[in-house]
């Protein structure tokens, strides 16, 4: 079982919205019995909280349903678990690298990187624009969600 985790800051926006596009699409793909897919954030803000209302709607017009993802903390459990451990933006990359044993800072990334095409780094946080935003993140995430999958199939699969 390939495992990945997507992880933003408070885990109420992006790594939520991330969480909902791969599971879709590794279902679409019938690979569901080998990746599981989790999201968390660095801080514990929003604990138990579901994703922003605006994100969910967002992602509910293009047929992610988010509505049953709570929010929850990256735990140091996490970094022995996960294979891939996948930052939103900067920020986020570098409290994982601070966060993880030496051993697992090689299973962090920045998600983008797996969707060049992009021309954009980080994932941009839209909990405080407008939905707008939201429509962008689910663009960008929607990319990389893609660049991910044909990365897990071309090393694990």
């Amino acid at each position: 079982m390939v495992k990945v985790l997507f992880v933003c800051l408070g885990n109420i926006c992006r790594s939520p919205t991330a969480e909902g596009v791969f599971r879709a699409m590794v279902e679409d793909a019938g690979l569901s019995d080998v990746i599981s897919v989790d999201s968390a954030g660095t801080s514990g803000w929003h604990k138990g909280d579901p994703p922003d209302l605006r994100g969910q709607q967002a992602a509910a017009k293009r047929g992610y349903d988010l509505s049953a993802q709570r929010s929850r903390k990256v735990v140091a459990g996490d970094f022995d678990v996960f294979d891939y451990i996948i930052g939103m933006d900067s920020r986020n990359f570098a409290d994982l690298s601070s966060m993880a044993p030496e051993p697992a800072r090689g299973k962090i990334s920045m998600f983008l990187q797996f969707a060049p095409e992009t021309g954009q780094r980080e994932v941009p946080d839209p909990y405080y624009g407008g939905e707008d935003g939201f429509g962008e993140v689910l663009n960008l995430v929607e990319a990389a969600s893609k660049g991910l999958l044909e990365d897990i199939r071309a090393r694990h699969l």
